[in-house]
């Protein structure tokens, strides 16, 4: 009887064995390098399991086993910046040049996008000039047209319809926390914004769970919200949208919010607040959700978004969240870049 029992142990260890080892050839096997990356969307489940695993072994490699990798060396990235970044820039900055790379910043007072020189001059311009180039606009049509006309890839710095490179960030984030993100629920109460939209692109294909509360007005684009649906029916995810943040926080693993007043929307700021009544994530609002619930805020972060009893507790991961921006910005851009393999064990999705 017992040398029945550890056969079938022997036999269930070598099957582990054995699909670790398929998953991790599967990964292995994608290659992004030349792809652009202005949204989520364009990406399969694989293609970002890759780009985490890619993440997650450089930061390992570099922050923990203090091993020099200029994979980058010789090359260059423009960095176009409509809007004013703290953790974008200096994600992207720090770590390029770690990894042996050389950054450009152009503010707009150095470029005028479409104004002084047309998308399609400066896209071929730069792409002479540099290997890749990360914008920070306004407008995603801004991104499309770069991407059009440029024969370096284009990376989506933050747009009004996505902020690709937040999201990677975030999951990184949970998933060296729980372990494992596969059948984890995801809450967002706040806005219906750019950030919403890229986690909704995401999650279902990480087997993620995602429940949205937001003000009504304030519901994410409606075509982002169909694109999401489908993706929930067709990876056997939920997604639920309603008006009521204390139903999104029931039973969820993590809650997140984001700024109720973004960059170009301060005219709006004394109705966002006055709409935005009762939408901020404190202790109470956690009293629903699962016992290990943690928070995430891409920052910066405002009081009535999020109480201090919250965002300075145990349960907030939001420096892990900032302090990722840069380990998974440099996974992206040696993805797009380079021919690079992980050397780690493959990350547990």
């Amino acid at each position: 009887c017992l040398f029945s029992r550890f056969t079938l142990y022997c036999a269930d260890c070598r099957s582990v064995t054995s699909s670790v080892q398929k998953r991790t050839a599967c990964l292995g096997s994608v290659n992004l390098k030349g792809r652009s990356c202005l949204t989520l969307k364009d990406f399969s489940s694989d293609e970002i399991k890759k780009l985490l695993w890619v993440s997650g072994d450089l930061k390992h490699r570099i922050k923990h086993e203090k091993q020099y990798l200029p994979l980058l060396q010789g090359k260059s990235i423009a960095m176009i910046f409509e809007k004013r970044s703290t953790r974008t820039r200096m994600s992207t900055e720090t770590g390029f040049s770690l990894l042996g790379g050389h950054p450009c910043f152009l503010t707009s007072q150095d470029i005028h996008l479409g104004v002084n020189e047309s998308c399609t001059d400066t896209a071929r311009v730069l792409s002479g000039f540099c290997d890749v180039v990360l914008a920070r606009v306004y407008k995603h049509s801004t991104l499309e047209e770069l991407d059009r006309e440029a024969s370096i890839p284009i990376i989506n710095g933050l747009s009004d319809l996505y902020h690709p490179i937040q999201i990677l960030a975030d999951f990184l984030t949970l998933q060296e926390h729980y372990g494992s993100l596969n059948g984890l629920t995801v809450s967002w109460i706040g806005d219906g914004n750019n950030v919403l939209h890229s986690f909704m692109m995401t999650a279902a294909k990480l087997g993620v769970h995602l429940k949205v509360a937001t003000p009504k007005g304030y519901e994410p684009d409606k075509g982002v919200t169909e694109e999401a649906h489908r993706l929930a029916k067709q990876h056997g995810t939920q997604l639920i949208l309603t008006s009521d943040p204390m139903e999104a926080a029931r039973d969820s693993n993590v809650l997140v919010t984001d700024t109720w007043v973004s960059m170009g929307q301060e005219e709006e700021k004394k109705k966002r607040l006055k709409d935005f009544h009762g939408y901020q994530i404190s202790m109470q609002t956690g009293s629903v959700a699962k016992s290990d619930w943690t928070f995430l805020h891409c920052l910066p972060r405002k009081m009535e978004e999020v109480d201090d009893q919250v965002f300075y507790s145990s349960r907030s991961l939001v420096f892990s969240e900032a302090e990722n921006r840069k380990w998974t910005i440099m996974g992206l851009i040696v993805s797009l870049l380079t021919d690079y393999t992980p050397q780690i064990p493959m990350l547990k999705f």
